[in-house]
């Protein structure tokens, strides 16, 4: 079956993260984004200090995914 088909179970091609959000100060009266990606399964834990790469780490997890389900 298609990964893209509408009668496939998206929960069976899924993956399950929480990510952590904050502040870090870095100088007086200055902070950056902080960010912590932890995957619930394997319970594997990234850091961030930008958005684009962690985007990028969660997608990578997604491709993992659809190329062990697609071989």
């Amino acid at each position: 079956m298609d990964a893209q088909s509408p009668t496939d179970d998206p929960w069976t091609h899924s993956q399950l993260f929480t990510v952590r959000v904050w502040y870090e100060p870095v100088d007086a009266g200055q902070s950056e984004v902080r960010m912590q990606a932890k995957h619930i399964l394997t319970g594997e834990t990234r850091y961030f200090r930008d958005w684009a790469l962690l985007a990028a780490y969660l997608t990578s997890k997604l491709d993992v995914l659809s190329a062990e389900c697609n071989p």
